[in-house]
This record gives structure tokens, sequence and C-alpha cells, in this order.
């Protein structure tokens, strides 16, 4: 047995008593700690079961083995970052119905143009900014059927005249001709069949759709590391780090933002160079040319088929622009809540930390179930056009902008369970001190430079997401990281943001995430296409993130030093 000190203050005196408690019974929670993490690591990797369901082993498992009650268990499962995920999703419920991402997405096409090289440019732009606020998955989901569409437009024109590669034209009205004597069976059964193979014209063709289709699910990736609702990776990051150093006070969206959206611009760029140089060679006067002259037949009957797709969405609706203001007000309204170089509006209020981007995300998601999706004080013919994506609310002139089924249809509650599934794992480690054991283990790195631990600690998670998931991935590592860091007396940010990010680099095979299940459906690319792409883009991510974290990290972050909010939390853990 041994005696542990334990501090009890009172108004007049302060008096030390001390508590017996058995070296044993340590021992054993710390082993019981550590058994429902490894069971439940071992779920999450093999998937045996749904993420959801593995996520709910801690829920019945620290209560039966003493480590934490069955109402503080309960409790990790509802975080602030569950409500700012709610809230962001009725924006994309929204966003979605009104067909808003296919106007925004078209539009950026329709800018770019259809030169293999500036239209796959093109595509992976409104795809990096369509995912900064919806989620990789949808995003991915949403734009690929267009892109497709394209694609299908490229293929058919291409089957109907094998010499379209080599022509060129002065203006669009000179193939008007050729165009009408396609064989119009034959291009409507191809716009409607799955992709099959051996349906490409040339080869050309094939690696056109390849470069295509992989920079959709690459650029969906960039995307959600610019802002901290991006991917559900970046929340678990938020809320993990924001409890176990609540006085930090340094990670808001404000912050995320101005770290991530250089390596986004950076990565997108290189992306974008790697793609072409593996599938369109280095001739980049030949496919990013913006010249009418230098355009082939068959690119200005894939612009024609873009600019008919953004024809039949029709003039904007009221609806679209309510959720184009709501867009905008929720980003301004995260961005100057605690800019940091000025006050914010919080500082309006008396009370300081009662408010949150949860806070902000909720209320706007919230008046969407209120505002009606018809324009006020407006005929019924004249706003029946807003109407044109629904079909059972069409004569309700009262109908919101999105119902309860629309955000239900949207909303990944096994996401939410799996990040309170982390959250409960991280109180157990605390509670226990496994964290603590863990860091005291790792002392022998403590030869090692800042940079080379967080580069060992992005190769290892950038190499286990490719088989395992994300979010599952990341909630194993984190504790384990901000243990390491503590014990080696670096910034804990130094190690986790670059971890955070490097975790989404799964993109060398189908299931390292959905957005690459997607592409992979489509037929356009195999394996061997996807882990040759995706090797050169984990390396790129690496590289990029490492850079940001030693240079503009260092000042925005202060991670030259180990703050004071860390010495606080390694203080506490070891007593």
């Amino acid at each position: 047995a041994w005696l542990c000190p334990k501090l009890i203050t009172t108004r007049k005196t302060t008096t030390c008593c001390f508590v017996r408690i058995n070296k044993e019974d340590v021992t054993c929670q710390l082993a019981c700690c550590a058994y429902v993490l490894i069971v439940t690591a071992i779920y999450w990797v093999s998937e045996a079961v749904p993420l959801g369901a593995a996520a709910l082993v801690p829920a019945f498992l620290y209560p039966l083995f003493g480590v934490l009650k069955s109402s503080e268990v309960a409790a990790e499962y509802c975080k602030d970052t569950t409500l700012l995920l709610m809230g962001v999703i009725c924006l994309a419920a929204s966003i979605e119905k009104w067909n808003l991402h296919k106007r925004i997405a078209l539009r950026m096409v329709m800018i770019a143009g259809a030169k293999p090289g500036m239209l796959v440019l093109g595509f992976m732009c409104c795809t990096v900014f369509l995912s900064m606020w919806l989620s990789n998955t949808s995003t991915t989901a949403m734009v690929m059927p267009i892109a497709e569409a394209v694609l299908q437009q490229l293929i058919c024109t291409g089957l109907a005249d094998g010499h379209l590669d080599s022509e060129t034209a002065e203006a669009p009205e000179d193939d008007s001709d050729k165009e009408e004597n396609l064989d119009k069976n034959q291009l409507e059964l191809l716009y409607r069949n799955d992709r099959r193979d051996s349906q490409y014209p040339t080869k050309r063709d094939h690696m056109i759709c390849k470069c295509l289709s992989l920079s959709i699910t690459y650029a969906a990736t960039i995307g959600g590391l610019i802002t901290i609702t991006g991917t559900s990776t970046n929340l678990i990051f938020a809320e993990q780090f924001n409890t176990r150093y609540p006085d930090a006070k340094v990670i808001n969206f404000g912050t995320w933002f101005i770290f991530s959206f250089p390596i986004a611009i950076i990565m997108l760029v290189l992306t974008w160079l790697w793609l072409h140089f593996l599938f369109l060679g280095c001739n980049f006067r030949e496919t990013c040319s913006l010249s009418k002259k230098r355009k082939t037949r068959r690119e200005m009957l894939s612009e024609r088929r873009i600019q008919e797709e953004y024809t039949k969405l029709g003039p904007i609706s009221y609806p679209e622009v309510v959720t184009g203001v709501f867009f905008i007000l929720m980003t301004l309204l995260w961005f100057t809540r605690e800019p940091g170089f000025v006050p914010g509006w919080t500082s309006l209020f008396e009370k300081k930390g009662y408010r949150t981007d949860a806070t902000v995300s909720v209320l706007l998601g919230f008046l969407l179930f209120l505002i009606p999706a018809r324009r006020p004080f407006s005929s019924s013919a004249s706003s029946s056009s807003s109407f044109r994506n629904t079909d059972n609310e069409s004569h309700d002139p009262l109908a919101p902008m999105i119902t309860w089924k629309d955000f239900q249809r949207l909303m990944p509650w096994e996401i939410v369970i799996l990040v309170g599934g982390g959250y409960a794992l991280a109180a157990g480690c605390k509670v226990s001190g496994l964290s603590v054991w863990i860091g005291r283990q790792l002392e022998p790195m403590s030869g090692l430079p800042p940079w080379a631990v967080t580069l060992l600690a992005c190769l290892l998670v950038s190499a286990v997401t490719e088989f395992a998931s994300n979010p599952a991935t990341l909630t194993v590592f984190l504790p384990i990281l901000s243990a390491l860091s503590e014990t080696l007396q670096i910034n804990p940010l130094h190690t986790l943001i670059p971890s955070t990010m490097c975790v989404s680099f799964g993109v060398m095979l189908p299931v390292g995430n959905p957005p690459n299940a997607i592409v992979f459906s489509y037929g356009h690319v195999k394996i061997s296409d996807m882990v040759k792409a995706g090797f050169g883009v984990n390396l790129i991510g690496v590289a990029v993130v490492m850079l940001a974290i030693t240079t503009w990290g260092v000042p925005l972050f202060n991670l030259s030093e180990f703050p004071a909010w860390a010495v606080a939390r390694n203080v506490t853990g070891s007593l």
C-alpha cells in the first residue's frame, strides 16, 4: 500500500489529508482500460462489426470494469462538436435539396472550359470548395455524376467519329451539321449505361477518364482539410484537444483556416500537376490552352453539354438565394467570433466562453426549419419554380427550406457515435492514468528533434489509415500522441495537427475512405491506378503538412516552446 496526498482547501485553512489507495487496484484499472482500448481498436481496424456499434464498447465495458460510471461514459457521447455537425448538416441538406452545389460546380467548370487539363483543374476547384462545407463523401457523390456526364459526352463523340482528336474549329457553328448526324439511340444508351470496359475510343480518352475521376476524390480530401467542420477527423481532434487541454484556447475555426488554407492551395496545385503528368503527359500547352481556335470538336461538344446541364437548372431560385446567404453568414460569424487579432462579436456579451462555433451552427440550422421556401408576397405562379425540386411539398405555401427528413437523410449518426466512442476512450485513459503510462514508455524518443517525432507520427498514421477508417485511426492515436508530446516536452499541437491532417491521406486503396470507393465504382480506374496515383498524393500531402508545421505554423500556434496549458495538464496527469 502507498499514501497519496490530497489537498483540501477551505476559506480559512488548507489541510492535507491522506487517502489510502491499493496499488493493485490502480494496476487493475490500468489493465482494464487498456483492454477496452485494444478491443475497441481491433473492432475498428478489422470492421468485424459496424464502426458505430464498435464505438459502443466503452459504454458497457467501462462501467462493468469500474473505470467510469455509466452516467460519465454517456456524457462523452454528446459533445459540442455534435451540435456543430448537426448545424452544418442542416445547411448541407439545404444546399443539396435546392441544387446549389450543382449550380456552383457547373458554373466553375464552364469558366474552366473543356480542355482536359483545365477541365480537371475546374472540377478540382469546385470539389475543394464544396468539400470545405460538406462531407467528403457527400461532395464526391454530388460532383461525380456531373463529371460522368461530361466524360460520357467525350466518349460518345469519340465513338461517333474516330478522327475528332485532330480536328479543330474556328467557331461552334462549323460543326452543327455533324453533330446532328450522331446516332441518337447509341448516344442515349451510352448516357444511361454504367461504365464498362473497352468502351473508350482511344487510350487517351481512357487516361482523361482516369485523371478526372481520381482528381475528384483527391480534391474532396484536400477540401476537407481547410475547415474544422470539413471532415469528421477534424472534429474529433478539436473536441479531444479542447477536452484534454481546456486552458489552451488556440483551436477555433479561424486559426485552423489560416493554417490549413495555404496547405490546401499548395496541395491542389501539386496534385493537379502530378495527375496531369501521370495520365496526360507534360504537354500543358495542348491540354490547358484557353484559345477557342485550339479547341477540338469534341471539346466544344462537351462545353455545349455542360451549358445544357446548367440551362436545365433555370434561373437562380429564391431558396438558392436564402441558402447562399446562410452559407456566407455562417462563415462570417465563425470567422469573427474570436479572430484573435481583434475582439470578436462574443466580446459584446458579459459572460465569456458560453458561445462557440456550435452556437452559430445550430442557430442558423434551426432557422432553416422555420423560413418558408416560397418567396414572401409573391403570386403562386411566379414562385412555383422554387419547388421544382420537391414533390409532396409543392402545394404547401408554408413549407420550410428543409424538413426533418431532409436533415435525417444526410445526418451521419454513425460518425456521431464513433466520435463519442473516441471521447469515452480518451476519458477512460485520463481517469485510469493509462495515457500517462503510455507516455512514460515512449521516453526513449526524447533524443529526437520535434520535427522528426512529427514526421514519424505522420508516416505512421498515413500508413495505418490506408487499411482502417480515418476516424478510428485518429481516435486511437490521439491519446498516444498527446502523452508522447507531454513526455518529450513538445507542444502537443506540433504532433497532433499534422497527424490529424495526414490521417485523411488514405487515398491509395478503394477501402481507404468512402470517396475512393465511390470513384472506383464508376469503373474508370483500376486498383493499380489508384495505388500509383495515391502514393504520389500521399507523399505530397505529408511533405506539405511538414512544411506548414515547421514554417507558418510556428508563429501561429507558438510551437517553439512547451506551453503553460500543456505544463498544467502534464503536472496534473502525473499526480
